[in-house]
Parts: structure tokens; C-alpha cells; sequence
């Protein structure tokens, strides 16, 4: 039976307290103070149980998380090196300056971990993998963005009246010459796009004629020309979201 103004305890207090008496300590074995402080030994000592249950171990950690963190920076930093270098060759001088800053900071975290771990293998391994890597997935995002322009050159014995006509038509910038091959008369188009516009102009040619000799070659910079207008939904363009690659840069 409980009285009026009588707090009753809880389960698990009680549970504690049966614990408690027969563990050594203090005469005052009821105070709430001491029944607190055992309670509270109790569970960080299951606490502590958990974390050295769980915990890495120093050969995991050297073996298998460290190279892949040294992996996985080098794959970032060569990455934006292959694209830094790609831009400077491109003109692009105000967003190469920012992608370098990137670039060293994260080799000199890098090589740091390397040198702290001189008797390491995997992270030689690892390092050099990361940079393996990165050169090649470094080439396959500047491929993706597709900056720059690129002129293409066409040869063709073909009349290319329809071809010239439908580039036209479709806004691309092209000039012609008529010019003398080692087979005969021969018509050279000229044209400067876009990169991210390659593929479409190249099978328009291979459409109109599958015979004809074409090539691609990198521009640096163009001072002004005929191309395509792009309409995007989007308020900014994913390519050059701050106008890093606008004319003039």
C-alpha cells in the first residue's frame, strides 16, 4: 500500500538497487547520490565494452583506410590538374588560378599522409593509383564539358550545295573554296563550333555525304563568328554557371 505524497520506484531503480546492495562501498548505501553514481559506472563501463568491441584496429586502419583516403585525394587533385592544364591550353586564365589553389592543397595532404607513413606500402600503391586514375577520369570531365571551340575542315569531290544549305539552315557558320586535289576538283568547307556541338555537325556530314574527308582541329580563341543559339530552361548554364568561359577569358 502506497500513501498520499508517496513516490513509488520505478522499475528500473529498483533493479539498480538490488544490484547495489551487494556491491562493496559506502555505509549510506540508500542515498540517492550514491545509487546515481553506480548507476552511471554501470553504463559507461557498457560504454567503454561498445567502443572496444567496435573500434578499428591499427592494422585496418594503415592497411585499408588510410590508402584508400590517399586513393581517393590523389584521384581529386590529378583530376583538377588534368583540367587546370586543360584550361590553360584553352586561354581560360581566370578559372585555371582557382582550380590550382584546389589542386595543392589536397596533394599536400596527400603527400603528407605518405610521408608520415614512409614504411607503408599500400600507400605507395595507393598514391600512384590515385594518379593513374585521376589523369584518366581528369579527361573523361573535360571531355564532358565540352569547352572550347574546335574548327572542321571538309574535302569532298561531292557537289556540297546541300550539305552547305542545311548547315546554314541550321545557323552554323560555313565557308567554301573551291581547291585542286591530287584526284581532281574538290570543294573545302570550312566551319567553327562549338565542342559540345561536334558530334551533331560530324553526322550531318557522314548524312549528306559518307565519303567525305573531314577533320577536327582545337581552336584557342575566335574572335567572333556564326553559331547556334542555345536555349536552356534552367536560370544558368551547368557548363559556365559564373561566365568563366565567356568570350574574352
Amino acid at each position: 500500500m502506497f500513501h498520499a505524497g508517496e513516490i513509488r520506484p520505478i522499475a528500473p531503480v529498483k533493479k539498480a538497487r538490488k544490484l547495489f546492495q551487494g556491491h562493496p562501498g559506502p555505509s549510506n548505501r540508500d542515498s540517492p547520490h550514491t545509487l546515481s553514481a553506480f548507476m552511471a559506472n554501470k553504463v559507461t563501463n557498457k560504454e567503454r565494452s561498445a567502443i572496444v568491441e567496435f573500434s578499428v584496429g591499427p592494422d585496418i586502419f594503415a592497411w585499408v583506410i588510410l590508402p584508400l583516403l590517399i586513393f581517393s585525394a590523389r584521384i581529386c587533385d590529378v583530376s583538377l590538374g588534368t583540367i587546370r592544364v586543360i584550361f590553360i591550353s584553352k586561354g581560360f586564365k581566370y578559372i585555371a588560378p582557382v582550380i590550382g589553389f584546389f589542386e595543392v592543397i589536397i596533394w599536400l595532404v596527400a603527400i603528407g599522409q605518405v610521408m608520415n607513413n614512409l614504411t607503408n606500402v599500400a600507400s605507395y600503391i595507393a598514391y600512384g593509383g590515385g594518379f593513374a586514375c585521376g589523369t584518366f577520369i581528369g579527361m573523361i570531365v573535360e571531355e564532358k564539358l565540352s569547352i572550347g571551340t574546335v574548327t572542321v575542315r571538309v574535302i569532298t569531290r561531292k557537289d556540297a550545295t546541300a550539305l552547305m544549305a542545311y548547315l546554314r539552315s541550321e545557323n552554323y557558320g560555313v565557308t567554301s573554296i573551291d581547291a585542286e586535289g591530287s584526284t581532281g576538283q574538290v570543294k573545302i568547307l570550312f566551319m567553327i563550333i562549338k565542342r559540345q556541338d561536334q558530334g551533331k555537325v560530324v553526322s550531318i556530314i557522314q548524312r549528306f555525304n559518307p565519303n567525305a574527308f573531314y577533320s577536327v582541329e582545337e581552336t584557342k580563341s575566335v574572335a567572333d563568328g556564326v553559331f547556334p543559339e542555345k536555349k536552356s530552361g534552367v536560370l544558368f548554364n551547368y557548363r559556365d554557371p559564373f561566365g568563366f568561359f565567356r568570350k574574352g577569358k
